[in-house]
């Protein structure tokens, strides 16, 4: 899978994209992830990007000119799959998204600064609105990462048990069961004896029983009628 990400400050990106899963999944040829300065593309040699908003009002509005022409030069290397624009008012972010993007090839991601991006770019090369909830950072850079990090964890190969994404809250609409690890009695508190048994099939049953408890108690609103 290819990503390019179009932002105005790209360094943001340094960090979340240079470690730990995401670090291994470029590294495996897996996922390649470019960030692009958009003032590569500034309409002068100030580097302006950005200008007022028409009709008033406080803050600045990323300008169309650079904005297609990064999309226009990014786009000759091989048409996106999705041009995804992070922003607030987009549809909000989930696992199931996460595994339908997962999917695809090629991604493009704009990440809003400012007072976001003129519309018009929204209505000619945007696909795909995201927010990754119901709160505005300063930019689009921290939620694009938080995006890439929930696709490429996905992407086959990427983690070293695979069957461990299955498992992940949200991959079936339920919340993930509790986790237990050594040592079996800790202060007083035992694991679950079922956990000892060595009965895969007990185990599983019991794990997808703990999920519907948590995700009754937690996160009602995830269940259907037939697992209420």
């Amino acid at each position: 899978m290819k990503i390019d990400i179009i932002s105005v400050l790209p360094e943001l990106l340094d960090s979340p994209l240079s470690h730990s899963i995401m670090k291994r999944a470029q590294e495996k040829g897996l996922l390649e992830v470019q960030v692009h300065p958009l003032r590569k593309w500034a309409i002068n040699q100030h580097g302006q990007i950005d200008d007022y908003q028409y009709g008033g009002g406080a803050g600045m509005v990323m300008m169309c000119e650079p904005l297609a022409n990064a999309i226009e030069e990014l786009q000759k290397d091989g048409a996106y799959d999705e041009i995804i624009y992070m922003t607030p008012d987009g549809g909000t972010f989930n696992q199931r998204t996460a595994n339908g993007l997962s999917l695809k090839d090629r991604l493009l991601i704009i990440c809003g600064h400012y007072k976001g991006i003129d519309q018009r770019i929204r209505d000619k090369y945007v696909t795909l609105e995201i927010s990754i909830g119901d709160f505005v950072l300063s930019g689009g850079e921290l939620a694009a990462a938080v995006v890439i990090d929930a696709i490429g964890r996905i992407l086959p190969g990427v983690l070293n048990d695979e069957t461990s994404a299955l498992f992940d809250s949200f991959q079936d609409n339920l919340l993930a069961p509790p986790v237990y690890t050594r040592p079996a009695e800790f202060m007083g508190m035992k694991i679950p004896e079922i956990l000892l048994s060595g009965d895969p099939k007990k185990i599983d049953d019991w794990r997808y029983e703990q999920s519907i408890i948590r995700t009754k108690e937690r996160r009602p609103d995830l269940l259907t009628d037939s697992d209420l």
